[in-house]
């Protein structure tokens, strides 16, 4: 295949967290070619899948938690801002120190400048994430395509044993009945006839050859159209699209 290019992007970002990670991932989905692929082939992208299987597993955990962590600061500084005017009447009133009111205020400054930092973090870990998910799709089909390979070949190779294991047993049958005849044109006959079965298994073999390239294209084009149907799928809301949602809202409210 030539997709390395549009691993690219993928290649740096992984990199980025494990360093040469990405670009091995890169390279097994670039060069992994179903058709000719051998069973060692396979398992080493097998195992290349098992490792970003796990990759991903640890990212979704990583993204969880910094979603958790951006909830959890927006919730209290919310409540931190529902609570100034209560604070500006007990201050008013001489309930509460203007030293605590001070302390309570460099909080809440506080943290609504690392809500930001927070976000960026956010967005990076759901970014990896899915890079690491496009990745383990990609390898996930290639497997299934040198698995549906080698069981058509085995077919192949099944029904080409039972073909010639049919002609042998069909020229058997004939070398005996020429063996129980004297007659020199029946021998012949038979020897004519063995002849032609011959030519017309060949023929058959010939037919099949053509119709398996024949049904080459029909095949990859059922494979780019699940491609196109996969890439069209509606994309779910990015962390970039939510924040400036709610950052909008923020600003309306």
């Amino acid at each position: 295949m030539s997709n390395s290019n549009g691993w690219g992007l993928t290649a740096r970002l992984i990199s980025k967290h494990f360093g040469a990670l990405g670009d091995r991932f890169a390279e097994a989905i670039a060069s992994f070619d179903p058709e000719t692929a051998t069973e060692a082939d396979r398992d080493r992208l097998a195992d290349t899948l098992r490792n970003a299987a796990q990759k991903l597993a640890s990212a979704r955990s990583a993204f969880n938690k910094e979603r958790e962590d951006v909830v959890k600061l927006r919730e209290l500084i919310a409540t931190d801002e529902k609570a100034t005017e209560t604070l500006a009447e007990r201050l008013a009133a001489g309930q509460i120190s203007e030293a605590t009111i001070n302390l309570f205020c460099d909080e809440l400054e506080a943290n609504k400048a690392r809500l930001p930092q927070e976000l960026r973090e956010e967005a990076d870990a759901q970014e990896y994430m899915s890079e690491l998910q496009k990745i383990v799709d990609a390898l996930s089909q290639q497997l299934a395509d040198f698995d549906a390979a080698a069981k058509k070949a085995m077919q192949a190779l099944a029904t080409a044993k039972a073909q010639r294991e049919l002609q042998e047993v069909r020229a058997e049958r004939q070398s005996e009945l020429a063996s129980l005849s004297g007659m020199r044109g029946n021998t012949s006959a038979l020897n004519a006839l063995t002849r032609r079965a011959q030519q017309i298994s060949n023929e058959a073999e010939g037919m099949k050859i053509v119709s398996d390239i024949g049904q080459r294209p029909y095949d990859q084009a059922a494979e780019i159209d699940a491609i196109r149907k996969s890439v069209n799928q509606p994309a779910s809301e990015s962390a970039l699209d939510r924040l400036k949602r709610l950052s909008s809202k923020a600003a309306a409210a």
